[in-house]
């Protein structure tokens, strides 16, 4: 069974850790940065989103802990901002650790969270899929998601 939970404090440092370095190489990746400057916008958008840490309202940090009876272990984490106004939530970062893929998890996950969010009211889930993340794409078709667009880039050479 799968449990989303609040981050705790201690657990926030490792979380950036892991987000500056996984999404600066995606950043690297789709927009050609160079890593410096893929590292500095990554560091941006943490820094915007949690300016005080985890002390935010707007945006919901959590832990994916897998429980078997009395043993749980975090497997992953999920970040989503609910939108209370149009009953979404986006989600930002989702991320099952590498020794804990293809057991099911992410699957859980959404189940976990779509289960969440309707006691709360909240009707649809957004996110954005790295073109070249065909594992998440994968994924978020098993569960139902469909594609509602393209994010498309174009570099103009000097």
């Amino acid at each position: 069974m799968i449990q989303l939970r609040s981050m705790t404090s201690a657990e926030y440092p490792a979380y950036c850790d892991y987000f500056i370095d996984d999404y600066s190489r995606e950043i690297a990746e789709n927009y050609g940065h160079s890593m410096d400057k893929a590292i500095a916008l990554a560091e941006q958008d943490l820094t915007r989103c949690f300016p005080n840490g985890l002390e935010t309202n707007e945006h919901d940090l959590l832990c994916l802990e897998f429980k078997s009876g009395a043993e749980s272990e975090v497997v992953g984490y999920l970040w989503h901002s609910i939108k209370v106004s149009d009953k979404s939530t986006f989600i930002y970062d989702f991320f099952i650790f590498s020794n804990h893929r293809n057991n099911g998890y992410g699957k859980l996950t959404i189940q976990a969270l779509e289960s969440q969010l309707q006691t709360i009211g909240i009707e649809q889930i957004k996110l954005r899929v790295a073109y070249q993340n065909q594992r998440a794409l994968k994924l978020y078709q098993e569960v139902g998601f469909a594609i509602t667009g393209y994010n498309m880039s174009k570099t103009i050479a000097s």
